[in-house]
C-alpha cells in the first residue's frame, strides 16, 4: 500500500539523488542544506547552492507539511474542509552561462483526511535563447517518458504547460514548455501506484535531463550583451513567480517558509522600459518562439 509517509520518504531520496548528481556535473558548486520546521505541522529541507561553476543560484527543496487547510485554499480548490497533508520537491536551476537554460521542476502529493488526494508536477525548460536542438531534444526525452505510461499524456500534458506558462500579460509563454499535470487520481483503469509511477519517472528524468544541457553549453562563449538579455529573460520569469504561480500562491497561503518559496528567484535580473530588441537580432528569433503549441519535436 502507498502512504503518504513512503511517498515522502521517496521524495526525501529524490532530493538527495538530484542534488549529488548535480554537484558532480558543477565541479565547484555545493548544495547548503537549511532544515525548517512549519508552525503548523511539518517541514522540510531547503538545499541551495550558490555561485557555483556552472548553476549560479539553484535551489532543490524537499518538504512535507500538514495542518489544517486555510480556508483560502478550501475556496479556491473546491474543497469539503478537513486536514491537508502536502509533500513533494521543487527545484529552480538558475545557470552563469546565458546559453544554459533555467529549468524548473516539481513533483508533489495532496492528500486529505477526508480522503481526496492528487498527485501534480512537471518539468519546464527556461532558454534565454531558444536552440532548436535543444528543444528537440528536451520535448523528445519528456515524451520518451510520458509514453512508456500513457500515449495521450505528452500531447494532454504538453498543452497544459503551455497554458499554464503562459505570461498573460506580456501575451508570450515563459520559455519553451515542457509537462505540466495537476490533480491527477486513480481514474479509467489507472491505480494510485501507476500514477506515483509516472510521477516517479518525471522526477528521475530530471538530472540527466539538466546535466545534458549543462555540459553541452557551460563552455561556450558569451558578451555582455548576452548577460543584458539573460538578466531582462530572467525578470520575465519572476513576474510569472510572483504574479501567477499557483505553487507560490499556495506555499504562501498555507503558511509556508517563505525563504523557501521564493527559492526560484535569481539572484539577479532587470527590467528596461519598453524593451525592444532589433528585429534580426537572435534575441527578437527567442521572442518568436515564445508561443503557445509549437511542435518542438519537429522544430
Amino acid at each position: 500500500m502507498i502512504t503518504k509517509e513512503k511517498i515522502a520518504e521517496w521524495f526525501k531520496h529524490l532530493q538527495n539523488d538530484i542534488c549529488t548528481t548535480l554537484e558532480e556535473a558543477d565541479g565547484s558548486g555545493q548544495f547548503i542544506p537549511d532544515t525548517w520546521n512549519r508552525p503548523g505541522g511539518g517541514g522540510g529541507t531547503s538545499r541551495v547552492l550558490n555561485n557555483g561553476s556552472v548553476i549560479e543560484k539553484g535551489g532543490v527543496n524537499f518538504s512535507a507539511v500538514h495542518g489544517e487547510t486555510p480556508a483560502k485554499i478550501l475556496t479556491a480548490l473546491n474543497l469539503d474542509s478537513a486536514e491537508f497533508y502536502a509533500t513533494g520537491v521543487s527545484i529552480v536551476l538558475h545557470p552563469h552561462n546565458p546559453f544554459v537554460p533555467i529549468i524548473h521542476m516539481n513533483v508533489r502529493y495532496f492528500e486529505m483526511s477526508n480522503g481526496v488526494y492528487w498527485f501534480g508536477g512537471g518539468i519546464d525548460l527556461t532558454p534565454h535563447y531558444v536552440d532548436r536542438a535543444d528543444a528537440q531534444y528536451f520535448h523528445a526525452t519528456l515524451k520518451e517518458v510520458c509514453d512508456r505510461f500513457d500515449p495521450s499524456y505528452y500531447p494532454t500534458y504538453k498543452k497544459w504547460a503551455d497554458d499554464y506558462f503562459y505570461i498573460k500579460h506580456r501575451q508570450e509563454t515563459r520559455g519553451i514548455g515542457g509537462i505540466f499535470f495537476d490533480r491527477l487520481t486513480a481514474q479509467k483503469g489507472k491505480q494510485k501506484t501507476d500514477i506515483f509511477a509516472f510521477v516517479q519517472a518525471v522526477g528521475q528524468v530530471f538530472a540527466p535531463t539538466y546535466t545534458y544541457f549543462m555540459n553541452k553549453n557551460k563552455d561556450l562563449s558569451f558578451e555582455d550583451q548576452h548577460k543584458q538579455w539573460q538578466y531582462l529573460r530572467r525578470g520575465r520569469y519572476v513576474e510569472f513567480n510572483l504574479v501567477l504561480d499557483k505553487g507560490t500562491k499556495f506555499g504562501l497561503d498555507t503558511d509556508g517558509r517563505t525563504e523557501s518559496i521564493l527559492m526560484s528567484l535569481p539572484p539577479l535580473a532587470t527590467w528596461q522600459y519598453n524593451h525592444t530588441p532589433p528585429s534580426d537580432s537572435t534575441e527578437a528569433k527567442t521572442l518568436s518562439h515564445l508561443k503557445k503549441d509549437i511542435n518542438w519535436i519537429d522544430f
